[in-house]
């Protein structure tokens, strides 16, 4: 362990290689900490605050304990920073010589085959795609990786990428005519050599499934696994053991067996008139449903009844899907591409039947509508059994690390969630000074959450908070709904103030663009959901208040959520105190997050829920929070942002 402390050291190769580089007592011990669980092969849930420094935490014992390490983020832009940035540094100030890979799914690697069929096909919709598909081309010309996200000059949100790129479900693998190009093949060779492989939560989870359904593996053995972001692994794990069968994916079924029956079967006509059938029929199991008149709709297994047509057209299309089936593997033999329609086909047909069985209590199923399409999905209630067969099966260090895994410094929700009953549980505190940095600030007179006045009222309450601290300020709304209505609100006061702030708004442009100009601006003031809540990293003094609408409690009428309260309560148990609280507790850690980043940021975090002064909970919730200084006072915060900074920056 005296390896681990002196890479810390005042005097050590960290602070000798980077510039910034400060000791701080609690990266050392969650260093320690994370050594000693690698070393003896055991689990470990480490939360560390904001500050704390826990990439370089968990980093400085990955690279010196030798063995194989994979690390898993929670999002590709995480991956690609500790891969192009973090794993560099540290790296070279250790002087190890060890080979790191970056390794994603097949969705992130342009497939040779697929962009040779979208060439020949023409099939695009505008200019723009044809630029992006000759862009591509070249692309793959000068790439080693193949990676997308080297090619910036093509959106990711393109439509173009779906049609060069390959799923699980149609790569044709060893019977691909470039299969010795392939990238993936490529990516996944050179994680087998490295030492350390970083990947992403989805990846992980999709290497178990393939490794539970005997189909393979993704990922090579190691010796240590280390979850960064490890708050999003139960939910993630939720979407990954479900299944799903949408009516968009057997369109592009049918579409695929059109173009390879073109190629391999001409002479059969009923191949693409059945092809043909099953889109029709596909596009008719949405009609089953009105259209959207606003965002997407979850309908529980119970209100899917209430739609008189859905059960007729799911039982049409599950006998169109067998006719179909039938026909394609009659002729599967003539192309390697039609033999991967008809694999494709009898997977789709597995899994549509599991979701029309009920007999599995411990799923929960539902359908969720889109505007041109509708997909059947089903989740396990419960991935704590699933988890735990994974650390039974496979003996190794496992490091689950976060800013937000704990209530209170409690784990059990965190652990209950995901079968780590016997984890070793360590928290340590931001080496922020909160008290002096921050102030946590609830507004009086506002009304309940449910009342239809609510998000017009918090608003009105923001705003001349927003005056006080001249702008810099994220808004962030626990809904879609409340955000868009807040959006017309502020930009009315705006124009009726004569106010010129910049307003920023989720979904206008490319999240990392609207942080780039928020950093830029100084001033600016966005406004978000969800995507905003976390993994967004503004120092200084361009954001100095964070405004949270509501206590982020899930929906009670999303499908997931119903089904465990419903069986938790059954057991006798309070869904609220043992679920509902503490989810609401970690996302709102990470929405409070945002705010103080650096040991000179300052600023007020507003929280306009009158329930977490009102309700005997919402102590404990503001327990929850870093110990900032509170108040209700709309002039203690506007002496906050008069009094000095006292260095800030």
């Amino acid at each position: 362990m005296d390896m681990i402390a002196s890479a810390f050291d005042a005097s050590g190769p960290l602070a000798q290689a980077l510039p910034d580089y400060k000791p701080r007592a609690q990266q050392i011990e969650m260093a320690a900490a994370i050594a000693n669980a690698i070393e003896r092969q055991t689990v470990l849930i480490a939360e560390a605050g904001t500050g704390t420094g826990k990439t370089f935490a968990y980093l400085v014992p990955a690279l010196l304990l030798g063995g194989k390490v994979i690390i898993s983020t929670g999002t590709k832009t995480l991956q690609d920073q500790l891969f192009d940035r973090d794993i560099p540094s540290v790296r070279k100030a250790l002087k190890v010589p060890v080979k790191v890979a970056l390794l994603k799914g097949r969705a992130n690697y342009v497939c040779h085959y697929y962009l040779d069929r979208a060439q020949h096909e023409g099939r695009f919709m505008s200019r723009s795609e044809v630029h992006s598909l000759q862009e591509i081309a070249a692309f793959i010309r000068v790439t080693n990786t193949g990676d997308k996200a080297e090619l910036g000059s093509v959106p990711e949100t393109s439509a173009v990428w779906s049609q060069v790129t390959s799923t699980r479900d149609n790569c044709l693998g060893q019977d691909c005519p470039f299969h010795r190009d392939c990238f993936v093949l490529k990516a996944r060779k050179a994680a087998l050599e490295a030492d350390i492989v970083v990947i992403n939560h989805h990846l992980f989870f999709a290497d178990v499934i393939l490794r539970d359904e005997g189909s393979g593996e993704l990922l090579p053995a190691c010796n240590t696994v280390i979850f960064d972001e490890a708050h999003q692994l139960p939910e993630v794990a939720t979407l990954f053991f479900g299944e799903s069968v949408s009516s968009a994916q057997l369109v592009e079924l049918a579409r695929d067996t059109r173009v390879e029956a073109a190629g391999g079967a001409k002479d059969f006509a009923a191949l693409p008139k059945a092809a043909d059938d099953l889109e029709r029929t596909a596009r008719e199991l949405r009609l089953a449903f009105p259209p959207l008149s606003g965002a997407n709709s979850r309908l529980q297994s119970r209100a899917l009844q209430q739609h008189l047509e859905f059960l007729p057209s799911l039982e049409k299309l599950a006998s169109v899907l067998a006719g179909f089936s039938e026909l394609l593997q009659s002729q599967a033999e003539r192309s390697e591409g039609l033999k991967n329609c008809s694999a494709r086909t009898m997977e789709i047909r597995q899994r549509l039947q599991r979701w029309r069985d009920e007999g599995d209590a411990n799923r929960v199923r539902w359908a969720e509508l889109f505007a041109q399409s509708v997909q059947l999905n089903a989740a396990p209630l419960e991935i704590a059994e699933i988890f735990q067969r994974q650390l039974a099966s496979h003996p190794k260090a496992w490091i689950f690390t976060s800013a937000t895994l704990a209530v209170r410094d409690d784990f059990r929700h965190y652990q209950s969630e995901m079968g780590l009953a016997d984890a070793v549980t360590r928290s340590w505190g931001s080496p922020f000074d909160f008290e002096r940095q921050a102030l946590l600030y609830v507004p009086v007179n506002m009304p309940e959450p449910n009342s239809p006045e609510y998000t017009r009222a918090a608003v009105a309450a923001a705003l001349p908070v927003v005056m006080a601290a001249g702008g810099r300020a994220f808004l962030l709304f626990t809904s879609l709904r409340a955000m868009n209505e807040a959006r017309e609100l502020v930009q009315e006061h705006f124009a009726e103030h004569g106010i010129k702030y910049s307003l920023l708004v989720q979904g206008d442009r490319p999240k990392a663009e609207l942080l780039s100009r928020f950093r830029e601006l100084g001033n600016a003031v966005l406004i978000g959901s969800h995507s905003f809540w976390e993994g967004v990293d503004v120092k200084g003094e361009a954001l100095s208040i964070v405004v949270i609408d509501r206590l982020p409690f899930s929906p009670p009428d999303d499908p997931v959520v119903a089904a465990r309260i419903e069986a938790l309560n059954k057991l006798g148990r309070s869904a609220f105190m043992e679920y509902q609280l503490p989810e609401a507790i970690i996302t709102l850690k990470q929405g409070a997050g945002r705010l103080i980043r650096d040991e000179t940021d300052r600023g007020v975090l507003m929280i306009c829920d009158p329930r977490l002064i009102s309700k005997g909970y919402g102590r404990r919730i503001w327990q929850s929070l870093p110990p900032m200084k509170r108040t209700r006072d709309l002039a203690e915060v506007e002496a906050f942002f008069r009094a000095p900074s006292s260095g800030s920056g």
